[in-house]
């Protein structure tokens, strides 16, 4: 009997992520099946087949894309060769809808049923993407607690299934432990800093932040600072970055959260990692930056009160959002300041940053996806 094949394909760091306990969620359903599509070392590691890496596919901004227009498309048309010569039996898209929503309508012609799972912000930008949603997905599995009722009320099969990051936002060691693991000193104020897990982001945001750090070593005293490295990043780019500054930043491999939970401050690139540092309970000031082009596009589309997820789904600025010319290192050092020195503001939000996470429902996310894409098989 021939193997039953599921093509799966992310974007992203975090869709590496999720897609990689997705696979190993659906394969507790039946360890024969096979996998194969775009995805990271997560993914990789859960026994995708990759035919491309995730790190090809990552972009932030309209100009940054024209840099990997060439092998996003060469990309592109493998897999809508995959899916026309020797169609699997199900196709599992995460995010990246610029991407993933051509090969959904490929799917459909291809008469493969088509898993969405976290969707696309169209409840943010271009709404009208909706449509094509509605004629090339068979089902929606949503994270964020409002979507269930937008894609319910267009007429889609649709399914809250919670945040996956619940599952993975777990700390391996006491905050002491890490401090010691880390080479950090517990009497020293530490910053976190994460500026995204896009080259164009990190090449963006790191100069702006170090920038901050120096600034705010002249404010407070004594601190130390602490680099996440994203596993989709090269880690010399980062290095290459952190040479040109006279701020000693320790960078850290693996232990994420560890380093986001022994923060006392984080400076936070907009997207994923929001809601990660949100989950952490860690006071942040997000920073957001693209091309002015970019921008001024962006903002003719986008019609969102808040850019972070943490605002977003908090329904209420909890957070200070620098974006554009605002992201400067002034700005970003004073507000990191006023946290770090107004202990009472930092208390607040972490407060308000606790509510979050009840809003997005329980432990458990890629099991219940599991169960529909296994449902779907059948």
């Amino acid at each position: 009997m021939n193997t039953r094949k599921i093509m799966i394909v992310a974007g992203e760091a975090s869709g590496d992520l999720h897609g990689g306990n997705l696979v190993r969620a659906i394969h507790r359903f039946d360890p024969d099946l096979s996998f194969y599509g775009v995805g990271g070392a997560r993914m990789k590691a859960a026994g995708v087949e990759l035919i491309a890496d995730v790190a090809d596919m990552a972009v932030v901004g309209l100009t940054e894309v024209v840099f990997k227009l060439g092998s996003i498309l060469r990309i592109m048309h493998r897999l809508k060769t995959a899916l026309a010569k020797e169609p699997p039996d199900l196709v599992i898209l995460i995010d990246y809808p610029d991407f993933n929503l051509p090969l959904a309508r490929a799917a459909r012609k291809s008469g493969v049923k088509v898993l969405y799972y976290i969707s696309p912000q169209v409840w943010a930008w271009r709404k009208g993407r909706i449509a094509t949603i509605r004629s090339s997905v068979d089902r929606m599995a949503v994270i964020l607690p409002f979507e269930e009722h937008f894609y319910r009320e267009a007429g889609m099969d649709v399914t809250f299934v919670g945040h996956p990051l619940l599952d993975e936002m777990k700390k391996t060691y006491a905050r002491i432990e890490a401090l010691k693991r880390f080479g950090l000193k517990d009497e020293a104020i530490t910053v976190g800093l994460l500026p995204g897990s896009r080259r164009s982001e990190v090449t963006r945001l790191l100069p702006e932040m170090l920038r901050a750090c120096r600034i705010l070593n002249t404010k407070l005293s004594p601190l130390q600072f602490v680099l996440p490295l994203a596993g989709t990043l090269d880690p010399d780019l980062v290095h290459d970055i952190l040479r040109q500054f006279p701020v000693p930043v320790h960078v850290i491999r693996n232990e994420i959260y560890d380093a986001i939970a022994i923060s006392d401050v984080a400076i936070v690139a907009s997207g994923t990692a929001t809601l990660e540092t949100a989950l952490m309970e860690t006071p942040m000031v997000v920073v957001y930056k693209v091309s002015a082009f970019s921008y001024i596009i962006g903002r003719m589309f986008i019609h969102v009160d808040h850019i972070s997820l943490a605002n977003i789904i908090a329904g209420r600025a909890i957070v200070t959002e620098l974006i554009q010319d605002e992201a400067n290192p002034e700005r970003i050092a004073a507000e990191a300041k006023d946290l770090l020195v107004s202990r009472g503001k930092a208390k607040e939000m972490k407060v308000a940053l606790a509510e979050i996470r009840e809003k997005l429902g329980t432990p458990g996310a890629s099991q219940r996806t599991a169960k529909i894409a296994w449902e779907m098989l059948h």
